[in-house]
């Protein structure tokens, strides 16, 4: 039978410290990256689920990017106004809202290899490594929103 192991007490023992300290210092590490495309991180992931499927709702968006439709609507619209975005409403359904990608949109896909290069490599983490930490984050996200 496995030993139990010792609870956490220090801030820095805690799994959920860890995964915050890194999703912060991930966030900083974009930033000189996108900052000259005149993009902020959530903007790029959000580009970057369009690049996947251009043309879905704001709700299927919403839960692709895991932003709350409230904190996703105004990411929508001021990326409207840089003109990366087209917001349609459905013809059928008011309610539903399509996200389109502009050209310009499209084009900012050309910059993508080069952060995901620079990323990677600021890690200093080989591929397999990272992406085996990929597929425990997204199995600890599973199991945590079930």
């Amino acid at each position: 039978m496995p030993k139990p192991r010792k609870l956490p007490e220090r801030v820095d023992e805690h799994i959920c410290f860890g995964l915050y300290s890194t999703s912060h210092a991930m966030l900083r590490a974009y930033t000189p990256l996108l900052k000259p495309l005149g993009l902020t991180y959530p903007q790029y992931i959000v580009l970057t689920a369009l690049w996947e499927a251009d043309e879905q709702t704001v709700k299927a968006l919403s839960e692709k990017v895991f932003l709350d439709p409230g904190t996703l609507t105004p990411l929508l619209k001021r990326m409207e106004t840089q003109g990366l975005v087209t917001r349609t409403r459905s013809s059928q359904d008011e309610r539903k809202v399509f996200i389109g990608l502009t050209k310009a949109g499209r084009e900012l896909k050309d910059h993508a290899p080069e952060i995901t290069r620079c990323i990677i490599d600021k890690t200093g983490m080989p591929p397999a490594k990272l992406a085996e930490l990929l597929d425990t984050l997204v199995a600890m996200r599973a199991r945590l929103t079930d």
